[in-house]
């Protein structure tokens, strides 16, 4: 969730549930299937869409097998199978937030029902294309644990274009383009890398606090909980308390 601390956004992961955790699993190898078909191979070297979905479901913990056997059940697909599609939806939350929907699936009449309905009942309204959009940038994040001087050297070297420090890190941004040659860099030179993802980045953000935080991960999460959304982005600055919670 653009918007948030990417460190809480990684402690709400690793704290989830069992069943979230099932259902994020999910959602990683519906997209590897989806890219596998797509870009009409296996092998992520050829194939970036499948690249970026590989990496994405190692960083949220998804086994090796899962992955592997998702990419042989895309590739033995018989005609007639499911095709899934990429689709964006934009909407409002509360506080006046700006909220970015990305979603796989194969109705697209369905994911869009679901989708205003979480809005309808949990606050905010689903937007028509391009109302929000326009606030958001598509980037490269790295977090790391290690501050040191040779890591920010190194990512720098090889395509960062921000970093940022923190007492829990470093949050390290990149051009879509630049993301794996930076990970690959860093990760070769021996650092742990906690998180590495293509992530839609608010150009602004909007300080949301008490009642309207609240409400707005309320929504974030009841949008996550579909089967069909894939990522949520919002441009709300939170108070710390809050994105932990």
């Amino acid at each position: 969730m653009a918007g948030h601390s990417k460190w809480s956004q990684i402690k709400r992961k690793k704290g989830a549930n069992d069943k979230k955790r099932s259902a994020m699993y999910s959602k990683h190898i519906r997209a590897i299937g989806a890219a596998v078909r797509s870009g009409g191979s296996g092998d992520p070297s050829g194939n970036l869409a499948l690249k970026n979905a590989i990496a994405a479901a190692k960083t949220d913990t998804v086994p090796v097998d899962n992955i592997d056997n998702a990419i042989k059940r895309a590739l033995g697909a018989e005609a007639g199978a499911a095709e899934f599609k990429e689709v964006t939806y934009e909407g409002y939350g509360p506080g006046g937030t700006a909220i970015f929907i990305e979603a796989l699936t194969d109705n697209v009449n369905r994911t869009v029902a679901d989708i205003r309905a979480v809005f309808n009942k949990r606050g905010g309204s689903l937007g028509t294309s391009g109302s929000v959009a326009w606030q958001f940038e598509k980037k490269g994040v790295l977090l790391l644990r290690d501050t040191a001087e040779a890591v920010q050297e190194i990512a720098i070297e090889h395509g960062a274009e921000d970093i940022q420090e923190s007492d829990e890190g470093l949050e390290i941004s990149t051009g879509p383009a630049d993301l794996y040659a930076v990970q690959e860099a860093l990760s070769g030179a021996g650092y742990e890398i906690e998180n590495a993802a293509l992530t839609m980045v608010p150009n602004v953000l909007v300080a949301v606090e008490g009642d309207d935080a609240r409400k707005l991960l309320v929504v974030i999460d009841a949008l996550e909980e579909l089967d069909d959304v894939q990522n949520v982005y919002s441009n709300a600055d939170l108070p710390e308390d809050e994105e932990e919670a």
